[in-house]
């Protein structure tokens, strides 16, 4: 196991790495500095934590190579979590630009950094950066096709899935060349807490509190995998304390839904908490589909449960019902009778 004592995390602020810093501090005593550039999908009130000893922030770009030249040395940590990204589909349709920036130019100049100071031995012997990819490189499956191994070919078909699938290129590159001590996490769908209102449960819980039309893509017959962001928080410290470096990792729950059941099922539970006399399912829209919307992910996560014994615990309504609640609370919305 390794010894763990400082983790610089890019994007921490951010839905998946707010949750796992949350975590880190909750249950170690690991020192956390967390670097983000607050872009509009980060949330400045959530640095209002508790183990602050524990927690240094800077507001940076890995873009600026300055600054993580200046941060990396000032603290020589034992890991890095490499969350940074632009994440959302239809922006990268909408402008690809700034997902071209960030997810691959941002990735290169921190594994570069990172290289040439353990060239230098700047950086320990035992350093590990793990790269936070997606399910989306690997592009789509059909309905009866076997779920994604760590050995499935990239075939992204959006914008930002094919940066993500270069940002891996990249680190897979550094590798072999380098032998860079890298791990590649490959996850599904994640949801709960502070994920941001443009994602598709927040949007339909948001949309249901407000009285809003939820938008559902054509029929939404698309298949996603969901994986509580908590559960997959706890493979990241999995994976930190015992991945083996050079390699990859699934990472999934094997809880597949179409878009309208899951709505229909969110719905449900929200009809139940705001006691809400007409269904909320009359909120749903259907709108045009979006350009090479991807039909269906689904990974296997068999290689990380036997090697790591990693295995997701939050069933679906467990955890749809906490991030419900999460927001809420974060609205101040009382669960009283709705009209």
């Amino acid at each position: 196991m390794r010894n763990i004592k400082s983790i610089l995390v890019t994007g921490g602020s951010g839905f998946i790495g707010w949750n796992f810093c949350e975590l880190i501090l909750e249950k170690f005593d690991i020192k956390i500095v967390n670097i983000d550039n607050l872009t509009y999908a980060s949330k400045d009130k959530i640095f209002q934590i508790k183990n602050k000893k524990n927690y240094q922030f800077y507001k940076k770009d890995i873009c600026d190579v300055i600054s993580l030249n200046e941060i990396i040395d000032k603290y020589q940590f034992d890991a890095i979590i490499h969350f940074a990204a632009e994440t959302h589909v239809d922006n990268s349709i909408n402008n690809s630009d700034e997902f071209i920036k960030t997810n691959i130019i941002g990735t290169h100049n921190l594994i570069k950094i990172c290289n040439e100071k353990l060239q230098q031995k700047k950086l320990s012997k035992d350093f590990l950066l793990i790269h936070i990819s997606t399910d989306e490189v690997f592009g789509h499956l059909e309905l009866n096709e076997p779920a994604f191994t760590e050995n499935s070919k990239y075939k992204p078909k959006n914008p930002y899935s094919a940066t993500k699938a270069s940002a891996d290129h990249l680190v897979k590159s550094f590798i072999e060349t380098y032998h860079f001590p890298a791990i590649i996490l490959r996850c599904c769908n994640n949801y709960g807490p502070y994920q941001h209102q443009e994602k598709l449960i927040p949007k339909i819980i948001n949309n249901i509190i407000n009285q809003k039309p939820i938008p559902i893509y054509g029929e939404g017959k698309q298949i996603r995998e969901w994986i509580f962001a908590k559960d997959f928080a706890n493979a990241i410290i999995k994976v930190l304390k015992k991945g083996k470096i050079y390699e990859s990792y699934n990472i999934g729950s094997s809880i597949e839904f179409e878009n309208i059941k899951l709505t229909h099922l969110i719905c449900n539970l929200m009809d139940q908490k705001l006691n809400l006399k007409k269904s909320s399912k009359k909120l749903i829209n259907f709108v045009e589909d979006r350009p090479g919307h991807d039909f269906r992910y689904a990974i296997n996560s068999s290689k990380i449960y036997k090697e790591l014994n990693f295995k997701a615990e939050t069933d679906i309504e467990q955890g749809l019902n906490q991030t419900i609640d999460f927001f809420l609370k974060d609205k101040q919305i009382k669960i009283v009778s709705f009209s």
